[in-house]
């Protein structure tokens, strides 16, 4: 296992307490976040709405009321994902904010993740017609993710050198999806298994629910031990105050300045659209199988779980491509991957597993390195002592928080009735954000910010 051990110039202790935390919130973004709870609560919502449990054959077409408003039971998970987002947009830059201003951010990323393992393991309630529980847990949970990984992203800048930061970033995510794997392999045989131990289907999903949320909060203890806390460093001086208030001001500091750091600018915009449209896909993928492919739960879950283990070489694979090609450019080729995926997505037959598992291979070996990449590109670009603000600024298209993605496929749905023109709506996305990160001059932004130059951007 070298190709996961700690790279040169990096600590071993801090390099497995970073990476066991990508291991540890992976549990819950791909056993909760993108296989099992959007299906679940779309289906909580489509009995309190229709009666019953829609299927491809016989749709429930009866909205809910929310706050007087008509929400179709289908696009509720997407639209309380764009909520979440959009309070996040708010909340997630002061949270960054507090952060560069702290000698204690493990404990600041460690609080909010252990919160958001609390929501996530009371999903377990979520049964009959509780939908608004449903809904609530998941705004909390996505918020407190979002939270944490601010944090949590900006800490790669503290444990390593510009040189070797692809190389963490990439061995994290890959060990993200080894975690998430296992645990969604143990959860596969509960709901497949779940009449010989006795459980209905329901039940065992919402016990698949609960074990994300521990699974979240016992493996954070591993990088609050190993991680080491750090003084700030080169705080932008604002008026005297509370730290919310300073914190608040130097927000607004690094907002005014934003346009100084142009390459920077544009580099996030890129990847708000990317971002976007890549995490829309891993978040509808399995309401998206069930309700327009007819798929059941445990073909879902065995692709996805296809998709975890292609994904782990993938990380390392886009990895390797970007020490020799730069990430700039290896992140550009996969972005021409993911049109390609979400074409063949639209033109995917009924009820047929080959081209399904075929796409989920695809999505495997994109999905991990253009994140990872996107991340270790990102801290080039930032300029010291605001680190933890401007991640959260990158976060706020980061995974489980997307929100304009969420919101035209939730739309185009409940327009057209339909997923398939939802999906293929998406590589909009991707074409802009590839439009964009083309123009991106990694060399002017590094310089822009003050950082020193790696070998290969």
């Amino acid at each position: 296992m070298g190709f996961l051990s700690a790279p040169p110039a990096v600590d071993k202790r801090e390099y497995w307490g970073f990476s066991l935390y990508d291991w540890a919130n992976s549990g819950y973004v791909t056993t909760t976040g993108t296989v099992l709870f959007a299906p679940y609560l779309t289906s909580v919502a489509e009995r309190a709405a229709c009666g019953f449990v829609g299927t491809s054959d016989n749709p429930c077409h009866t909205n809910l009321n929310v706050l007087g408003l008509g929400i179709s039971p289908g696009s509720l998970a997407f639209y309380v994902v764009t909520v979440a987002t959009l309070v996040s947009a708010l909340f997630l830059p002061v949270v960054g904010a507090i952060a560069d201003r702290m000698s204690r951010k493990k404990l600041l990323m460690c609080g909010f993740a252990w919160a958001g393992a609390l929501a996530a393991s009371c999903m377990v309630f979520v049964d009959g017609g509780r939908w608004q529980l449903g809904a609530l847990l998941l705004f909390i949970g996505n918020l407190c993710l979002g939270s944490s990984l601010v944090v949590y992203d900006s800490i790669l800048i503290d444990i390593a050198p510009p040189d070797q930061r692809d190389a963490v970033s990439s061995r994290a995510w890959a060990f993200g999806y080894a975690g998430g794997f296992l645990l969604l392999l143990v959860n596969l045989a509960v709901v497949t298994a779940h009449d010989a131990l006795g459980l209905s289907q329901s039940t065992a999903v919402r016990l698949s629910l609960l074990s994300a949320g521990l699974w979240w909060g016992i493996f954070t203890f591993f990088p609050f031990l190993r991680l080491r806390n750090r003084p700030p460093t080169n705080i932008v001086q604002v008026r005297s105050g509370s730290l919310v208030r300073q914190s608040f001001g130097q927000l607004a500091a690094t907002l005014k300045h934003l346009r100084t750091y142009k390459m920077t600018m544009l580099f996030l915009i890129a990847y708000l659209f990317f971002n976007d449209g890549i995490q829309t896909v891993i978040s509808v993928s399995s309401t998206y199988g069930e309700k327009q492919l007819g798929f059941e739960t445990q073909v879902l879950i065995a692709t996805i779980l296809l998709v975890q283990f292609v994904a782990f070489f993938g990380a390392l694979a886009f990895g390797r491509f970007a020490q020799r090609y730069g990430a700039h450019r290896t992140i550009s080729g996969g972005l021409v991957i993911w049109i390609l995926i979400v074409i063949a997505g639209f033109l995917l037959p009924e009820r047929q597993i080959v081209p399904f598992l075929a796409m989920g291979m695809a999505i495997g070996i994109v999905l991990g390195g253009t994140q990872a990449l996107s991340r270790s590109a990102f801290s080039q670009l930032i300029p010291k002592g605001r680190e933890a603000e401007y991640f959260s600024l990158y976060q706020a298209g980061e995974r489980g928080t997307s929100w304009l993605g969420t919101l035209v496929f939730g739309l185009v749905h409940q327009l057209t009735g339909s997923y398939r023109p939802a999906i293929v709506a998406l590589g909009l996305f991707f074409v802009v954000g590839l439009a964009l990160l083309v123009r991106v001059d990694m060399r002017r932004g590094i310089d822009e910010a003050g950082n020193s130059q790696p070998t290969v951007v």
